[in-house]
């Protein structure tokens, strides 16, 4: 995968960048076919992640009586292939961040895909580029959701029900951006089944994909086959102020008590709260946050393909939604 064909975004237009803002955008692509991304050299890549760069994910079941179980794991010592296995007989999520920075052909691919967009027209025109590549299991979701960079989703196998709402009220706050920002656990939003009249609903299928609107909730439904998809993160100006505004407005609200009456991106306010979360940052306080939001309390059974051991006293993310 030393480089990637011209026309792996085979549907994007010059004006798709324009659409995407404002609508889901559904494309086509070519990386499905690619052997270089076979389940087979998945399970070579998960041989050789780090454990800093990933996350295993045990959640409920579809329409389980409204409840949420999101529980994070680690592999338990075994090999790519029997973590492959697990998922697959398993209700798990599997999330290999940065695939770039740890191999060299998921480089080359996402430096081509976003040369590809960023040809097209503004607002593509970005930086901070990152890939990454999900496994999940049949039948597993993903709770409603929201992500703070700009989106897309590339699916390579296996076939998934994805709902997109408005990133508006009443499906989206700022107060629920600002939790997001503060833990970096992206499921916390509040969802009611009543949201879905609103949604746009897909079914991926292997060689499609979607790029949204910055923010827009999200939430995902397995077919009944093991799925691996890529997906696409970058930053515009505008959405990394808008990070840093929704990270200092989480402080202000949370740990002062102090109700933030602005999102502006700039003037006086702006660089106020940009000097605050930077703060933050470097005093290692939003590190401690972010550990704290996200327990490791399981691991994969190595004699049970798909079941998992409790590290300890289980520790359950549960709420309402599904």
């Amino acid at each position: 995968m030393d480089r990637i064909a011209p026309g792996a975004l085979s549907a994007l237009t010059p004006q798709s960048p324009a659409q995407w803002q404002t609508a889901p955008l559904l494309f086509r692509h070519r990386l499905h076919a690619d052997p270089r991304l076979a389940k087979a050299a998945i399970a070579g890549l998960i041989d050789r992640y780090p454990r800093r760069s990933y996350s295993i994910v045990h959640m409920g079941e579809q329409g389980a009586g409204g409840r949420r179980v999101w529980r994070e794991g680690d592999f338990g010592g075994l090999d790519g292939a029997r973590v492959l296995d697990s998922i697959e007989r398993g209700r798990l999520w599997l999330n290999l961040r940065d695939g770039h920075a740890h191999d060299a052909g998921l480089d080359a691919t996402m430096r081509g895909l976003f040369a590809e967009a960023g040809a097209l027209a503004p607002p593509v025109s970005s930086y901070g580029h990152r890939l990454g590549v999900l496994v999940s299991s049949p039948g597993a979701q993903v709770y409603y959701h929201a992500d703070l960079p700009g989106q897309g989703l590339l699916q390579l196998h296996g076939r998934k029900r994805i709902y997109i709402y408005p990133p508006r009220l009443p499906f989206l706050s700022e107060q629920g951006l600002e939790n997001i920002a503060l833990s970096q656990l992206e499921v916390g939003l509040e969802y009611r089944p009543e949201f879905d009249r609103d949604a746009m609903v897909f079914d991926l299928e292997p060689g499609q994909g979607l790029f949204w609107p910055l923010n827009s909730p999200h939430r995902i439904e397995n077919h009944d086959s093991l799925n691996v998809s890529l997906t696409l993160e970058y930053w515009t100006q505008e959405i990394r102020r808008s990070q840093m505004i929704n990270v200092a407005n989480g402080i202000l609200r949370n740990h002062y008590g102090v109700a933030p009456r602005s999102r502006k991106l700039g003037g006086p306010s702006f660089y106020a709260k940009a000097a605050l979360q930077s703060l933050w940052r470097r005093s290692g306080r939003l590190d401690g946050l972010r550990r704290a939001a996200r327990p490791i309390d399981f691991r994969l059974d190595p004699d049970r393909p798909g079941a998992i051991l409790d590290l300890g006293a289980p520790k359950r993310r549960d709420g309402q939604g599904a």
